[in-house]
Parts: structure tokens; sequence; C-alpha cells
């Protein structure tokens, strides 16, 4: 399979960049190109923390990584991170340099302008403020790097929610020309009580990672817990003019239907098309109708967005109303080698009930009210506690951490996964499980490594998750990650880890533990 976006990305050097979350847009979670960190290094005699620097909020997103940035006269490295506190920072990728090489933020105390106290929302699940919340996505031929804050306005005694898209130089963390957009929506649907669902800024957070794909930003939508009324949004602006180019509601004649999937980005394939997974809502697409509650929805990329095929759980009324969303996480694109000729392009995903869905991306298999013997496989409680957060796929084997079990491995070849693990991480990991993230040189020196709720970095053989090579918890002293932020995705590349927490970024490489 060739995947779009991936780490290399485009451009005029072959240097490693990590523009998107989870690497690529197949959403795979695997830098295949470090050639640095092996199995063989990764252990507490030779790695360890190195450094780390200091922001001002929480870090949800995913350390984003360009190589050869001109700033200040010379090139660096730069990893880009985002925190809640409606700041983007860039930082030299190597070493401590005294602080950041450039910082922004988009708050103005004098002018009213601050970030969302999370109790304005009446939901406890980004806190202790939102700003930043969604990962950004990096454009490496234009330099720039694309984002949405929220912030809580006041003016004249009135207060306003706000979100907007941001276009920034990663040079210099300047807006472009037409930057920023305030985002606003409509779409013609029930759903509201009238004939038009508006977009109303309050009730949303932008949760999904952002995507970007052929000239196009998305912004995928999701609510504030369940609170008030609301949809699944899917949001398209034209990446040079930030011009709203397209708009998909996911329950245009219903309510719900959120699009969060733990911090996961829209998938995207070879062929263009996108693929995401709504939360529970409304459903009536089997009787003609246009909602696609709990639902993996494949959509065109042109616009206007359509859906071009669907699969719903037999069980969605169910999973709907005792809040178990399917989309709490997103979904994996894999590659040919682990198909059939029958079944080819192949995705899997998860969700709140633990059950993994292989599914053919070609046809995904609609609706069956008895039962889901319609998709390729469906695996129930393989996953006790529910998946939040992606995923990962490496050498024919995917990658899953539930909220009740640990990281487990599921070898699959045929079209087939194997109906229990091949292998298991020693412990348990507490709610809400892990999102792997995987470094590998090609094929070869596999290594998963997971951000865990009690804030520790583990690190795991690819090739038998048993078998642990490092946790931050061994040389405590020096190699404590220091707090922990919830769906975390730690970035491994050119031979360094950076994890976000709740006060910096943390990074861990080879070097000697007495430093």
């Amino acid at each position: 399979m060739s995947i779009p976006g991936a780490a290399t990305g485009p451009g005029p050097t072959t240097a490693v960049r990590v523009l998107t979350y989870q690497y690529d847009l197949a959403r795979t979670g695997t830098n295949s190109q470090e050639t640095v960190l092996t199995p063989a290094n990764v252990n507490p005699n030779q790695f360890g923390k190195i450094f780390s620097d200091p922001v001002d909020g929480y870090i949800y997103t995913q350390p984003l990584y360009l190589p050869g940035v001109n700033i200040g006269g010379r090139s660096h490295n730069v990893v880009y991170v985002a925190t809640e506190h409606d700041s983007v920072y860039a930082f030299d990728a190597d070493t401590p340099a005294g602080g950041p090489l450039w910082h922004v933020s988009f708050l103005n105390p004098n002018g009213g302008v601050g970030t969302v106290p999370a109790g304005d929302t009446g939901c406890d699940q980004i806190l202790p403020e939102i700003g930043i919340t969604g990962t950004p996505v990096i454009d490496s031929q234009s330099g720039t790097l694309y984002l949405v804050a929220m912030t809580k306005e006041s003016s004249g005694g009135a207060v306003n929610y706000v979100q907007r898209l941001h276009a920034l130089d990663v040079s210099s963390g300047a807006e472009r020309s037409g930057s920023p957009v305030v985002i606003q929506a409509s779409t013609p649907g029930r759903g509201d009580g009238g004939s038009t669902d508006v977009f109303q800024p309050m009730n949303y957070k932008q949760r999904s990672g952002l995507l970007l794909l052929n000239g196009v930003v998305y912004t995928a939508w999701s609510s504030h817990c369940d609170i008030g009324q609301y949809h699944g949004w899917l949001i398209g602006y034209d990446a040079r003019s930030l011009q709203r180019v397209s708009v998909y509601n996911t329950t245009p004649n219903g309510s719900q239907g959120a699009i969060w999937a733990s911090g996961a980005a829209p998938a995207v394939d070879s062929a263009g098309a996108l693929y995401l997974v709504s939360a529970n809502g409304t459903f009536d697409a089997t009787s003609g109708g246009a909602d696609f509650g709990e639902s993996y929805i494949k959509l065109s990329s042109s616009s206007p967005l359509k859906v071009l095929s669907y699969f719903t759980p037999f069980n969605q009324q169910t999973l709907s109303s005792s809040d178990q969303d399917t989309g709490s996480a997103g979904v994996v694109l894999l590659g040919n080698e682990a198909g059939s000729s029958s079944h080819p392009h192949l995705m899997a995903g998860a969700g709140k009930e633990g059950r993994i869905y292989l599914l053919d991306r070609d046809q995904l298999g609609g609706w069956n009210s008895q039962s889901d013997s319609q998709i390729v496989q469906s695996l129930p409680n393989a996953i006790p506690g529910g998946l939040f957060g992606n995923p990962a796929y490496f050498n024919k084997t995917l990658y899953f951490c539930g909220a009740a079990q640990g990281l487990v491995a599921f070898p699959i070849a045929n079209a087939q996964m194997a109906t229990a693990p091949s292998s298991h991480s020693p412990g348990q990991f507490d709610y809400p499980g892990c999102v792997p993230s995987i470094s590998s040189n090609g094929s070869t020196n596999g290594i998963v490594w997971a951000l865990e709720t009690s804030g520790t970095l583990h690190a795991y053989d690819a090739t038998n998750v048993a078998n642990e090579l490092f946790n931050s918890n061994q040389n405590i002293g020096r190699n404590a990650l220091g707090s922990y932020v919830k769906f975390s995705v730690p970035t491994i590349v050119n031979g360094k880890v950076y994890a976000g927490t709740q006060n910096a970024l943390a990074v861990y490489g080879l070097g000697n533990p007495a430093q």
C-alpha cells in the first residue's frame, strides 16, 4: 500500500518528518525510518530522559517534527507542540536551547481574550482549560502549521466563545495572510428544529487531529461530553486562502454523532477517500436517511463531501443508548500484505464495547440488524475496558492498548486476525489505556512506545510485547516523565522520543544515565 502523507512527506529532502497525527494518513502509528533506536540500545543503561522544555499548559497534541528549519539565521531540527493555554511552541529538537525558538500565544488578557475554563462547558474531559486540543498538521512545502484554537472573549459585558483556524509560518510563528479565520458552518437539516443546522462554537471542541489533503485542511468536531444539542462535523478549508470549501454533518436530521476518536485524525486511502468514525447518535441510514451515528463512514474528498460507504454495528441502538461509543477511537488502514484476493484493502478499529472490527474498505458493509456477519471479521470482548485512541499497525500485526488490559499484539494474515493476542505486555493499564506509537528501521528493530496514566513512558519489543525494554520508572530520579495527559501519543524520530505532559515537553534518548 502506498501511504499518502508518510513520515518523510513531500519536499526536497529525504530527512524524516512528522507532519501529522500518527505519522501518516493511514494512521498506522509507525515511523519505519528510525535508524538510531533499537531493542538492543533502548535499556535503562543506555537510554533515558535527556532534557525537557517547559510550557504553559497541558499538551494534548502529538508533537510534530520538521528538520532543517531556518530560524534566526540558523538551521534547526524543530519539534512543535501546542497547549490548552492557547500557545504554540517551536523547540530545538536536539538540545535544550534555553527556551523556545519561538512561542505564540492567542490570548490577550487585557483585551478580554482567554482560554475556556473547563467548568464553562459542564464537562470534565478536557482539564483544566480548553485552548488547543487537536493535533495540528504541517504543510512542509509551504512551511505552514495549521491548528484550531478556542477562546473565551469578553467585550462590553458580552461573552463569546470563538473557534479559529490559524495558519502559522513554521519559521517564526507569524500568521499567514488571511489567518486566522473564525470557524462557521451550517447544513440543511431538521436536527436543530428548523430547516438548517448551525455550528455553535460553544457546543464543540476540536478534539481530533487535523487533516491536510490535496490543499484542503479538514477539522473534525465533537461535543463537550454529551451536553446540549450537537452533531458531528467535518469542515474543510482551502489551505492557501482559508476559505471554507466543504462541510459534512453526521446527523443532519437527528442529533449527536460526534467525531472525537480520543484525538485520532481522519484516515485517508491512496485514492483519496476519507475515513472517520462517529459516536453515539441518531442512525437512520438503513431506511434511506442521512444520519450516521455509531458508524464507520467513508467519504469522498471532493466537494460536496458525500458518503461512499458505511458500516454500522448490528447493536448500534444498544451501544448508543448505553454510551458505548463506536467512535471512541479512529481507524487504521492496513497495507495490502494483510489482505487477501477477495479483501485486499482492509481497515481496523474498535470502540468502548471492546469489539474489534476488521473491514473491507472497498465496501464497508452497511448495517445488518442481526449480526455483523457481513464484514470481514468481528472479535467480541477482544479489548476489555474498551479502546480509547487508535491501534497501530506494523509488520502484519495490529497493536491495541485497552482501558483495562494493557498492550496486546494481534497478527493478521490473509484478511484474518488471530482470535487471541500473540503477546501481551506485563501488567495492566488503567483507563484510558494507551495509544501505541512504533519506531522501526523498515521491518526490523520494531519498538512499541506507550504513555501510561501513572505518568510512565514504556518501550516494548514489537516482536513480543511481553518483553519490556524500558520504562521511565527505572532510575526514576532521572527518567520520570513528571505527569500524564489523557490520550497522549509520543513521537519517535531521529533517535529521540518526545512526550507531552501537563507542563513540559519531555525528551528521551541515548546518553549516560549518570548525566
